[in-house]
C-alpha cells in the first residue's frame, strides 16, 4: 500500500464507536472564502446541524477578534448584528452577521468563542472556539496561531483546496499538541438534503495523532468544519455537576473543480 494511502488509512476513521451522531455545531461562514482588499463581506454566525441544515437559535456569543495579516487583534464583538434566518424547518432562527471589509492583503484569521451551553440530550455543557480564515489575494497568515487555549493550527493551507485533496491540521491545548482526542468532521450543506445517508457518512470521527495531528480528505466542494473535543472541568446545572466539554472547530473551504490557474471562486448563496 503506498504510504500516502496507510496514512489516510491511519487518521480517518469511519463511523468510531463512541462518536456523537447529529452534533450540533457553531458555524461561522463568510459568504466567500477569498475576497480582494477592500471589498465588504458578510460573516455569518449560526448554530445546528450543517450537514442536515438544522439550524436553532444561535447562543449570543462571548467574544469575536479577528487577527490581521499584520499582526494586530481587533475585537469585533460589538460589531455583530443579531437577526433571523429561516431554519430547515422553515421556521425564523437567531443568527449574528458582522459586515468585514478587509484593509490590506493577506489572510485573517476569526475567532468566535461561545459561553458554556447546556446540552440537555448529552447532559453535559459545550463550550466553543470556532476559527475561519478568510483570504484577501496574499498567502500570509494562515498558519500563524491565535493563542487560544485550544486551537487548530493548519498545517495545510486552509482555502485554495480542490475536490479529494489531502487536509491535515494539528489540535493544541494550551499550546501543546492534544494527541489522542476525539475529532469530529462533517460538511456545511446550504440547504437541507433531501435524502439523508447514515450517521457514519454525516458525520466522520477520528483520533488524532501522539503530534496531535489529523489527515482527512475532503471530497466534495463547500464548506468543512473539523471539531476537537476534551473535557474541561465541570460546571453545576439544577444543583448537579456535569462536565464542561471544551471544543475547537475550524472551518475549511474547498471550491469547486476548476483547471489550474483559472476558474471563478465560489461563493455562498444560502443568504435570506
Amino acid at each position: 500500500m503506498p504510504t500516502g494511502m496507510r496514512l489516510l488509512f491511519v487518521f480517518v476513521v469511519f463511523g468510531f464507536p463512541n462518536s456523537t451522531t447529529r452534533a450540533h455545531y457553531q458555524m461561522l461562514l463568510p459568504q466567500a472564502a477569498s475576497v480582494e482588499k477592500g471589498r465588504e463581506v458578510v460573516i455569518q454566525y449560526q448554530w445546528g446541524h450543517p450537514f442536515e441544515h438544522q439550524l436553532f437559535d444561535a447562543p449570543e456569543p462571548q467574544g469575536l477578534v479577528v487577527h490581521s495579516p499584520d499582526g494586530q487583534k481587533i475585537d469585533l464583538g460589538s460589531k455583530l448584528e443579531k437577526t433571523s434566518r429561516s431554519s430547515g424547518e422553515q421556521e425564523k432562527v437567531t443568527i449574528y452577521k458582522l459586515r468585514f471589509k478587509p484593509d490590506q492583503r493577506g489572510d485573517f484569521r476569526f475567532v468566535l468563542t461561545t459561553p458554556a451551553i447546556w446540552m440537555q440530550e448529552e447532559r453535559e455543557f459545550y463550550q466553543d472556539i470556532v476559527k475561519m480564515v478568510l483570504h484577501v489575494q496574499a498567502q500570509k497568515g494562515w498558519e500563524t496561531s491565535a493563542d487560544q487555549v485550544l486551537e487548530w493550527l493548519p498545517l495545510t493551507r486552509p482555502y485554495g483546496l480542490q475536490p479529494g485533496m489531502v487536509f491535515q491540521a494539528q489540535i493544541l491545548a494550551e499550546q501543546k499538541p492534544l494527541g489522542g482526542t476525539l475529532v469530529e468532521i462533517e460538511k456545511y450543506n446550504p440547504a437541507p438534503p433531501k435524502q439523508l445517508p447514515p450517521d457514519e457518512h454525516i458525520t466522520r470521527t477520528a483520533r488524532s495523532d501522539p503530534n496531535g495531528t489529523v489527515t482527512t480528505t475532503l471530497p466534495e466542494a463547500g464548506w468543512w468544519c473539523l471539531t476537537a473535543h476534551r473535557e474541561n472541568g465541570r460546571r453545576e446545572h439544577n444543583g448537579k455537576m456535569y462536565p464542561i466539554r471544551q471544543r475547537a472547530t475550524l472551518w475549511v473551504y474547498v471550491d469547486e473543480t476548476m483547471a489550474t490557474g483559472g476558474g471563478k471562486k465560489s461563493e455562498r448563496k444560502d443568504e435570506d
